[in-house]
């Protein structure tokens, strides 16, 4: 199948309707030009006929007569660019008398024909002619021909010749002028191929010039450049996310492998074998949370979480949520307070949620000084449900905040060695939020807590 450039299917569809709009034009001025030329004719072979008829007198026995003198006189006397034949016919169509410019030539007597503009040829030249009846007492005694020529008024076919001649002309000069100026057009066009081109995964930093002109073609190569920026972030976070779970996970295998070689360089007792044994064990319980965490965050990222929406009992899910961790708390002696003004009811995806709030708990637990204090609340503020965690530990310091939802980050907790972590926790949080269309806020000061806020929007409300 025969293929076109963008730029010659723009001068085509160009050329199609101009064609269209130009032929609707000749047509309206041939058919204009065709019909004055008409009306004239007729209306000057009209008048030679009564000028006729005027020469023409009736008698009592059913004939006519004609003023001979008066005809000829006239017929010599005026000048004609164009010249008028004349014939006068009896009743029994025989020829009485003709104008002299006809000389051996005769004009046709129609049957069946009366004041009727009828085009034939007289010596194979074009003519109009028009017959009458001459009545006389109700009876036809004679028949008046009157013709002109042609000639004179072929400027309409000369048109009609012109105007098919230079159409096909005007429709090429339009297709050519129509090419050169969608290809000046669709210039950013094929640079957008050109620099698309060079694009590939090693060189995600090149973009598209935008044009100067802010049309659509603008507009597009924005976007492009726009998807080129997220797939380049997308790309750089695939990047950093492999490198640091390879560092995290790289970690805890490192210091298993040097616990395990200490314990067979020599004998050793059953205790020391016992303590080595099972703080392998702890790190292979991290090292394993680790691995259920990258997991659950690559299959968040991927998208392809399907969101349920179901009947959400806000408070349980929070109550439920803090038996888990109770042991937790109970180790590091942590009172924790409660404040729920009423029933709250959610509709949305209640594992997905069950997740946030369980990492924000944790992250709380986590983060809180022995003997310390925790305090959730949920409440009712305009059009939204809030659920608020706050600790009274170690804090983040402000240049952090703006990265604690970052995989594998985690604020200097350098001065309490006994805190571990991922750093996955809160980048889970985030983008579950961000998948349930949830607002999430932070405040934090150092040495002093941490206090996280999320907001269920009033539309997701039962």
């Amino acid at each position: 199948m025969l293929s076109f450039s963008f730029k010659n299917r723009i001068a085509f569809n160009y050329i199609v309707s101009g064609s269209i709009l130009i032929a609707i034009v000749f047509l309206f001025i041939y058919n204009i030009v065709k019909y004055s030329v008409n009306k004239h004719v007729n209306e000057e072979i009209q008048e030679e006929l009564y000028k006729h008829l005027d020469d023409v007198s009736t008698d009592s026995n059913d004939t006519y007569l004609i003023q001979v003198d008066q005809w000829r006189a006239r017929e010599h006397n005026s000048i004609s660019v164009n010249p008028v034949f004349v014939e006068f016919y009896d009743n029994n169509k025989l020829l009485i008398d003709k104008s002299p410019n006809l000389k051996s030539s005769n004009l046709k007597l129609f049957p069946n024909s009366n004041n009727e503009f009828i085009d034939t040829k007289l010596n194979n030249i074009p003519v109009r002619q028009i017959q009458t009846a001459i009545i006389n007492k109700g009876e036809v005694v004679g028949y008046l021909v009157v013709a002109m020529s042609l000639e004179d008024f072929e400027i309409v076919m000369i048109l009609k010749n012109i105007l098919l001649i230079t159409f096909p002309l005007i429709l090429i000069l339009l297709f050519l002028i129509a090419r050169f100026f969608a290809g000046r057009s669709i210039k950013p066009v094929r640079t957008i191929i050109e620099t698309s081109s060079q694009i590939t995964k090693d060189n995600l930093q090149t973009r598209i010039p935008l044009p100067q002109n802010k049309d659509e073609l603008y507009v597009l190569s924005e976007n492009i450049n726009n998807l080129l920026n997220r797939i380049e972030s997308a790309i750089d976070r695939e990047k950093q996310f492999t490198s640091d779970a390879s560092h995290e996970l790289r970690t805890p295998l490192a210091v298993i492998k040097g616990t395990m070689e200490v314990l067979i360089r020599k004998p050793r007792n059953q205790q020391e074998y016992e303590e080595k044994i099972q703080f392998c064990i702890s790190e292979v319980d991290r090292l394993n949370h680790m691995v259920d965490q990258l997991l659950l965050l690559a299959r968040f990222e991927n998208q392809k979480q399907n969101v349920k929406q179901e009947t959400i009992y806000l408070n349980a899910l929070v109550l439920d949520n803090l038996t888990r961790f109770s042991e937790k708390s109970e180790n590091k002696k942590l009172k924790i307070k409660t404040q729920f003004s009423e029933d709250y009811y959610l509709i949305s995806d209640n594992y997905l949620v069950s997740i946030i709030i369980s990492n924000l708990i944790s992250n709380a637990i986590k983060y809180s000084n022995p003997n310390g204090e925790i305090a959730i609340e949920l409440g009712k503020t305009n059009d939204v449900v809030t659920f608020s965690i706050t600790d009274y530990g170690v804090g983040i310091a402000k240049n952090d905040l703006d990265k604690i939802f970052n995989s594998f980050y985690r604020s200097d907790v350098s001065n309490h060695p006994e805190i571990k972590g991922t750093g996955l926790g809160l980048s889970i949080v985030k983008r579950l939020c961000d998948l349930l269309k949830l607002e999430i806020a932070v405040e934090s000061k150092l040495n002093q807590g941490t206090k996280f806020v999320l907001n269920f929007p009033l539309s997701k409300l039962k």
